[in-house]
């Protein structure tokens, strides 16, 4: 009897086994198929689904491209088009408010260089723009050798002009220009060579780039796709521009060329760019999820939050984090210190510099896009190809320090102070041996030294009550790492004879 009641339980629980098991299986296929099912609504509830994904947390290291028209001026290229029609003091981008009376030396360098601005307009410039020496297997073969992850090129600038095939613009790379489309071409090679692609959008400061003067060419009707509708300056760009230009021209870029990081520069984060927030991250985090990729949204944040924490991927210009950011970030910065378009006085920064800053990011869970300036032929010059070789050289041997890399429990230590806010890198101070940067990998920790060590390196948070040190190790050197740990922290004995670039990175096991 007392048989045959346990093997009845046996059974009942056999049954209440099997059916719980097939609920969860329900309940999981149909959580699975709510995923699948899942679109993007035009609202923040919504957006705070998304996740940067983890390949764009892997990368860490990626390349800008500024090329197009600008590179014709060939000095004070940064903003050409809006400086050279400065004649009358300059014009302050965020007030609009005069300072001076002097016209911008670009003014008078497009005079001497070009003629006068009524015969030879920036439109007239356009076609000087001939990239005969343009090889895009060339360009990002050097890409790949500098160890970047994804690359991305201006779609369009400030100055209106669209480096891409566009049905909304007549002022477009395969209507004026070299006739080809540009932008198509860079896209496909980045793809084919396997490594992420991506669009930049500097169009939302177009309505107020251009000094609209009637005696200039930039206050004539007829250029209105290119100098921007005439309006009174420095006035919020209509609704009509945003309806029919504007959002037309991001649309045609997410669906021409579907990217996979959709980097937009400031302005964008200005009031009445607001109806568009999320009507933008919606559309384009929509797109990605039709062909299965969970895309990247990088955009600004100065003075007014176009987009809520953890709906998009924060981008700073020329500026780092001075402390850990749980939320993954960027910088985006230039070789040239003066210039992100090529000109003759380019003012380059070193290799040992970048590198220094690219292992300061990351340490603060962040990830460095670098931009390089062609030349308007389409020759990357030779300073800025042997920077990039030079970051690659390195990026080879402490590879495992960056790529794939974490944050540890603080992100390092040292005396020097890194500035903060837009704009603010001219403003630090060069790293000493004692600057320290923690990443992590595969259960090892890195510590880079940023600045080449010439005496011993001490590292005070590594004390043996937090954590008992076994091996350390020099990437790049077989040479015997001979150290010491006390309550004090640990002491690297510097090892000799090593040739290395800077900076050094000591893998330590525990």
């Amino acid at each position: 009897m007392h048989n045959i009641q346990e093997t009845t339980k046996n059974i009942t629980r056999l049954f209440t086994i099997l059916f719980i098991a097939t609920l969860v299986s329900c309940n999981t296929k149909k959580e699975e198929k709510q995923k699948d099912d899942f679109e993007y609504q035009e609202n923040w509830k919504s957006l705070q689904h998304y996740e940067i994904p983890q390949w764009m947390k892997d990368a860490k290291f990626g390349i800008f491209i500024h090329w197009g028209p600008h590179s014709v001026a060939e000095l004070h290229s940064d903003w050409y088009a809006r400086w050279m029609y400065q004649d009358k003091g300059q014009i302050d981008h965020i007030t609009g408010k005069v300072v001076g009376s002097d016209p911008h030396p670009a003014f008078t360098h497009h005079i001497k260089k070009f003629g006068d601005h009524n015969k030879v307009g920036y439109k007239d410039i356009i076609p000087m723009w001939t990239m005969e020496n343009f090889n895009p297997q060339e360009w990002v073969s050097l890409f790949k050798e500098a160890g970047a992850q994804y690359v991305i090129p201006v779609a369009e600038h400030h100055d209106g002009y669209a480096i891409y095939e566009s049905s909304i613009t007549p002022y477009n790379a395969v209507d004026m220009g070299p006739k080809r489309d540009v932008f198509k071409e860079l896209a496909l090679e980045i793809k084919k060579q396997g490594l992420i692609f991506g669009a930049s959008s500097h169009l939302a400061f177009n309505w107020n780039f251009y000094n609209q003067q009637d005696y200039f060419d930039t206050g004539d009707s007829k250029y209105a796709a290119l100098y921007a509708p005439q309006h009174e300056a420095y006035t919020p760009a209509s609704k009509e521009w945003l309806a029919n230009t504007w959002w037309p021209r991001t649309k045609e870029i997410i669906d021409q060329y579907q990217p996979d990081v959709f980097w937009f520069d400031f302005y964008l984060d200005r009031p009445e760019f607001a109806p568009y927030h999320k009507k933008l991250a919606a559309y384009y985090y929509n797109s990605g999820l039709k062909r299965n990729k969970n895309v990247v949204l990088q955009t600004k944040n100065l003075g007014y939050e176009s987009y809520k924490p953890g709906t998009h991927m924060l981008d700073l210009e020329r500026s780092k984090m001075d402390s850990l950011r749980p939320s993954y970030w960027q910088t985006d910065t230039s070789i040239g210190k003066n210039s992100w378009y090529y000109v003759k006085d380019w003012q380059p920064k070193s290799a040992e510099s970048i590198v220094a800053d690219l292992v300061d990011i990351v340490s603060k869970n962040g990830c460095l896009l670098l931009n390089i300036g062609p030349r308007k032929d389409g020759i990357i010059p030779d300073d800025q190809k042997k920077t990039l070789l030079d970051i690659g050289a390195w990026l080879k041997i402490n590879a495992e320090a960056v790529y794939g890399s974490k944050y540890y429990d603080i992100y390092g230590e040292g005396p020097t102070k890194t500035e903060t806010g837009h704009l603010s890198e001219g403003k630090n101070k060069g790293f000493t041996q004692k600057d320290i940067r923690f990443t992590t990998n595969n259960n090892a920790l890195y510590a880079t030294v940023l600045k080449t060590p010439t005496e011993d390196i001490q590292i005070k948070y590594l004390t043996d009550s937090k954590i008992k040190i076994k091996t350390i190790q020099l990437l790049g050197s077989d040479v015997n790492i001979t150290f010491e740990q006390s309550e004090d922290g640990t002491t690297i004995i510097l090892p000799k004879g090593i040739e290395l670039p800077s900076a050094w990175v000591f893998k330590i096991t525990k």
